[in-house]
C-alpha cells in the first residue's frame, strides 16, 4: 500500500511538473541575422531614467495645494516633449518590466521566481546592441543586462546589496547615490581623454535606475508622505543630470531623454499582480528625434485622468510597454516607415529561426508549414512593403480588398451569361482562366509600373531603341521555330554584346569566353536534324572533352581548397567514373547492334544506374555555386551521352560553358551598373533563406535578362533539331536502355533528352537571378510578356491538316507559351532546398 502511495505522488508529481515545462517556457529565438535601418538616427545618445515602482497618477497629479510633485517633469510634458501612460503586463515585477523595457519582449512567468541576479535565458537588449553603455543603481537590475555580455562595452556602477534595507531610516539615498554618481562620473570625464572620446561616440546609452520610490512604497505606502517627498526628489535629481548633459555636450541637441517606470503598485505597497494601480505608470520623452508639445482641445479617453491631473489640453499618448512608440518621434515618414520595416524584418526572422528549430525536431510527415507566411507570401508583403516606401505612400498597410471583389464580380457575370447562352462546360474554363490570371497581373501593377517609369526616364532615342530592339528579338524568337538558322542569327548578335557596353573593357577574358562559346553554339542550329547521320565518334569526342574539363576542374579545387581531397574529390572521381562508363555503353552497344546480337545485360544495367545516379549525385555536391553547377553538368551529360549518337552530345557541354560565361557576364554588368558588390563564383552559395530585403526593383537590364533567358530556352529546345513531333525523334538514341518497343518508356527517355538542355539553362539562371538580386515575380512577368507577344503569332498559325510534324509545329509554338510558365523555377531539384 505504501508502495502505491508513493507512486501516485510521484505521478502526481511529474504531471505538475509537467505544466511548468509546458507553459512556463521561454519564447525567445537565437540565431538571427540582426537587422538595422539604413538611415542615420536624430540622436547619438540615450539618457534612460526608470524609477521603479513609480505609479502614473502619483507623478501626473497635483498635490492638495494644486501643486506638482515633479514641477520638472510637468514642465517637460507642457513644453518640451511628449508623455502618456505606459500599460505594462503581468507578472508586474522588476525584472519582467526592465526585460521589456531594455530587450523589448515579456518573460513568462516563470522567470519571476528564477532570482534577479542571474539570466534564466540569454537574450539581447538595447544595453547590447550599443555602443558604450554607463549605468548606475541596483545591484538587482543592473547586472541582468551586463553578464554575458558580447564585447566590454556595458560599465554598471552599483550600491551595496545590504543597503537595499526596508528599514532605513532614509532610502531616497539610493536614488541620491545615483545622481551623485553620474555628475562626479561626468566631472572625472574631463580629465580622462580615453573616457572623453568614449562619452562622444555615436550609439551609446546611460542608465539611472531609482530604486528609491520602490523602497519607500514597500515601507511606507504610495500614499505616506515618504513616498510623494522621494519623488520630489528624483524630479530634482532628473532636473541636475539633464543641465549637466546638456552643458557636458554644448547643446548640441543630440541626447534623447526618456523617464518610465518598471511598473506600479498598490495602495497596500505590492506589485506583481494586474490591478490598474500596478500596471499604469509614467512615460515621458523629450530631446532628439521626440515630438514637442502638441495642444489639444479635446481628447478621447475611457478614464478620467486628464481632467484629474490637469493635462486635458495636451496631447497624451499612451503605449504599451516594449513596444516602439512610433507616435513620439519627431522624424520624417521615411524614417518611420523604414523604423517599422526594420522591426518586421526582426520578427520575421524570429518567426523562421523558430520554424526551422521545429522542422528539425519533426518528423517531416507531420511537420505542417505555416501557409500565411510562405516563402513567397513572405517575398510579397516585404517587396510590397519596400515598393511603398519608395513610392512615399508611408501609410500604406494591407492591400485593398477591392481589386479582388471586382474580379469575383467579373466571374459571377461571365459564368452567369455562360449559363444563359447553354454554352458547354469547356466554354466555362476558356472564359473564366483569363480572370484570375488578371487579377494576378493587376496585383502585380507595381512591378510593370516600375518598368514602364524606368523605360520612360531614358532619353526618346534609347526608348526607340530599345523598342526596336525588342520588338526584333522578339521576331527572331518567332521565325526561329520555322528557321533554326535564325538562331544563329541572334548568337551571333549576342557575341557583339561586349563591343556595345564597356565589357569589353573592364573584363576581357570573361568577354572573350563569351564570344567564344556564342559562336561555338551557333554552328549546332545550321547542323543537320539529329538522326539523319549517326557518328559514334562524336559522342567518344564529347565525353572525352568532359573528362578532360573535369581533371582542370578537379585540379584547379585541389589547388584552391584544403579540404577537397578528404571531403569532395569521391563524389568527383565518381561522376567522372560514371561518365567512363557511359562512353563505354555506348561503344560496346553500338558495335554489339551492329553484329546483330543485341543489347548486352550489363551494358542495360549500368546505363539505368548511371541515369537513376544523376538525380541523386548532384543533391551530395556543396551548395557552392560553382561546384553544385558542375556537379550537375557532370551527371546530366553522363545520361545524355547514353543517349545521344552523333554531333548533339556536344550541344549541352558547349551550352554548358556559355551559361558559365553568362553567369560572369552578368556579374560584371552588376559591378558596372553598381547595384552591389561582385561577388566571386567560387564563393556565392545556394542559400535557401535569402535576404528578401535585399531583392531589388526592375530595371532595363533585367529586360534583357528575360529576354536572354527565352532565347536560351529556344534554342535548348531547337539547337539540334526539330522536337514538335515524335516523328521527329530517332528511336536509336535509347538503345543503350531498351530494346524491345516500349512507347511510353522511351518516350519518356527521348523527352528527357529534350529536357536536359532545358535544366542546364534554368539552373544557370538560378544563378543569375541570385547573384544579380532579381525578384522572381517580376522575371515571371517580363517573361509572361515576351512569350504572350510570341503567341499572338502562333495562335493564328495553328494547323489541323498536313502530316504530323506540320501540325506539331504548329500546335508546340503555341504550347510553348504555356511551358514559359515554369520560367521562374529550375525543373531540376532546386539547389538551394538541397
Amino acid at each position: 500500500m505504501l508502495l502505491f502511495f508513493i507512486l501516485g505522488l510521484l505521478v502526481h508529481f511529474v504531471f505538475f511538473a509537467s505544466i511548468f515545462d509546458i507553459y512556463f517556457t521561454s519564447p525567445l529565438v537565437h540565431g538571427m541575422t540582426p537587422q538595422f535601418t539604413s538611415l542615420p538616427p536624430p540622436a547619438r545618445r540615450l539618457v534612460l531614467f526608470v524609477a521603479d515602482g513609480l505609479r502614473a497618477d502619483s507623478l501626473y497629479e497635483l498635490d492638495e495645494n494644486g501643486d506638482s510633485r515633479a514641477p520638472f517633469i510637468r514642465n517637460i510634458i507642457m513644453h518640451e516633449g511628449s508623455w502618456g501612460i505606459s500599460h505594462t503586463r503581468v507578472p508586474t515585477e522588476s525584472r519582467p518590466g526592465h526585460v521589456a523595457l531594455i530587450a523589448g519582449f515579456y518573460e513568462d512567468v516563470s522567470a519571476v521566481a528564477k532570482g534577479w541576479k542571474e539570466n534564466p535565458v540569454e537574450f539581447d537588449s538595447l544595453l547590447n546592441e550599443s555602443k558604450y553603455t554607463w549605468g548606475w543603481g541596483s545591484p538587482d537590475i543592473l547586472s541582468m543586462f551586463a553578464k554575458d555580455v558580447s564585447g566590454d562595452h556595458v560599465f554598471i556602477h552599483t550600491y551595496d546589496a545590504d543597503d537595499e534595507d526596508f528599514g532605513a531610516h532614509d532610502v531616497t539615498k539610493l536614488d541620491t547615490w545615483v545622481f551623485d554618481n553620474v555628475k562626479e562620473f561626468f566631472r572625472a570625464a574631463r580629465n580622462n581623454q580615453s573616457l572623453f572620446s568614449k562619452l562622444n561616440e555615436e550609439k551609446i546609452v546611460f542608465f539611472l535606475h531609482l530604486l528609491g520610490i520602490d523602497t519607500n512604497g514597500h515601507a511606507h505606502r504610495p500614499s505616506s508622505r515618504e513616498y510623494k517627498d522621494n519623488i520630489k526628489i528624483v524630479d530634482a535629481g532628473i532636473k541636475e543630470i539633464v543641465s549637466m548633459f546638456k552643458h557636458f555636450y554644448g547643446n548640441d541637441g543630440k541626447t534623447a531623454f526618456v523617464f518610465t517606470a518598471d511598473h506600479g503598485m498598490t495602495d497596500w505597497g505590492v506589485h506583481g499582480a494586474g490591478h490598474p494601480s500596478e500596471t499604469l505608470t509614467p512615460f515621458v520623452t523629450w530631446g532628439a528625434g521626440i515630438k514637442y508639445p502638441q495642444n489639444v482641445s479635446t481628447q478621447q479617453f475611457e478614464d478620467a485622468f486628464l481632467k484629474e491631473w490637469k493635462l486635458e489640453n495636451w496631447k497624451r499618448q499612451d503605449i504599451n510597454q516594449g513596444i516602439l512608440p512610433l507616435d513620439y518621434l519627431n522624424n520624417t515618414d521615411l524614417f518611420k516607415a523604414e523604423s517599422i520595416f526594420t522591426n518586421a524584418i526582426q520578427i520575421l526572422e524570429q518567426f523562421k529561426v523558430k520554424m526551422t528549430q521545429k522542422k528539425e525536431v519533426t518528423l517531416s510527415f507531420l511537420f505542417t508549414p505555416f501557409k500565411l507566411l510562405s516563402e513567397s507570401k513572405q517575398h510579397n508583403i516585404l517587396r510590397k512593403a519596400r515598393s511603398y516606401i519608395k513610392q512615399r505612400k508611408y501609410d500604406e498597410a494591407k492591400p485593398s480588398r477591392l481589386l479582388q471583389y471586382s474580379f469575383v464580380a467579373i466571374g459571377v457575370l461571365v459564368a452567369f451569361f455562360l449559363l444563359i447562352q447553354a454554352y458547354p462546360w469547356t466554354y466555362y474554363i476558356y472564359c473564366l482562366l483569363p480572370v484570375p490570371i488578371w487579377y494576378a497581373v493587376l496585383r502585380e501593377f507595381q512591378v510593370i509600373q516600375d518598368l514602364v517609369a524606368s523605360l520612360l526616364s531614358c532619353p526618346p532615342s534609347h526608348f526607340v531603341g530599345y523598342l526596336l530592339v525588342s520588338t526584333l528579338g522578339i521576331e527572331v524568337l518567332v521565325l526561329s521555330f520555322f528557321y533554326r538558322y535564325m538562331l544563329t542569327a541572334g548568337l551571333i548578335a549576342f557575341a557583339g554584346w561586349p563591343f556595345i557596353t564597356q565589357l569589353w573593357t573592364r573584363a576581357k577574358r570573361t568577354s572573350l569566353n563569351w564570344i567564344f562559346f556564342s559562336l561555338l553554339l551557333a554552328v549546332f542550329p545550321l547542323m543537320p536534324v539529329v538522326g539523319r547521320k549517326p557518328d559514334i565518334s562524336l559522342v567518344m569526342t564529347a565525353g572525352l572533352l568532359v573528362l578532360l574539363l573535369s581533371l582542370f576542374v578537379v585540379a584547379s579545387l585541389t589547388k584552391r581548397k584544403d579540404s577537397f581531397v578528404n571531403e569532395e574529390l569521391p563524389l568527383h572521381l565518381l561522376q567522372m567514373l560514371s561518365m567512363v562508363l557511359s562512353m563505354y555503353v555506348v561503344y560496346s552497344t553500338d558495335n554489339s547492334l551492329l553484329k546483330k546480337q543485341g543489347l548486352p545485360l550489363i551494358n542495360q544495367i549500368i546505363s539505368w544506374i548511371i541515369l537513376a545516379s544523376s538525380f541523386v549525385l548532384p543533391l551530395l555536391s556543396p551548395p557552392i555555386l560553382f561546384e553544385r553547377l558542375f556537379s550537375i553538368l557532370l551527371s546530366l551529360m553522363s545520361t545524355y551521352i547514353l543517349l545521344s549518337r552523333g554531333y548533339e552530345a556536344l550541344f549541352p557541354l558547349v551550352l554548358s560553358c556559355l551559361m558559365f560565361a553568362w553567369i560572369h557576364m552578368e556579374q560584371e554588368t552588376l559591378q558596372q551598373s553598381g547595384v552591389s558588390c561582385k561577388q566571386k563564383v567560387n564563393s556565392i552559395q545556394f542559400i535557401y533563406n535569402t535576404d528578401l530585403t535585399q531583392l531589388r526593383q526592375l530595371c532595363l537590364d533585367d529586360i534583357r535578362r528575360a529576354f536572354f533567358l527565352v532565347f536560351f530556352l529556344v534554342t535548348a529546345f531547337f539547337g539540334t533539331g526539330n522536337i514538335a513531333s515524335v516523328n521527329s525523334f530517332d528511336v536509336t538514341s535509347v538503345y543503350c536502355f531498351l530494346t524491345v518497343f516500349s512507347p511510353f518508356i522511351m518516350g519518356a527517355l527521348m523527352m528527357w533528352k529534350i529536357l536536359i538542355p532545358f535544366v542546364l539553362v534554368m539552373c544557370a539562371f538560378e544563378a543569375v537571378q541570385l547573384t544579380t538580386q532579381l525578384s522572381s515575380k517580376g522575371l515571371f512577368l517580363m517573361v509572361l510578356v515576351i512569350s504572350d507577344i510570341m503567341a499572338l503569332h502562333f495562335f493564328f498559325l495553328v494547323r489541323d491538316y498536313g502530316s504530323w510534324l506540320d501540325i506539331g509545329t504548329r500546335s508546340f509554338q503555341k504550347l510553348f507559351r504555356g511551358l514559359d510558365f515554369c520560367t521562374t523555377k529550375s525543373f531540376y531539384p532546386n539547389p538551394r532546398k538541397s
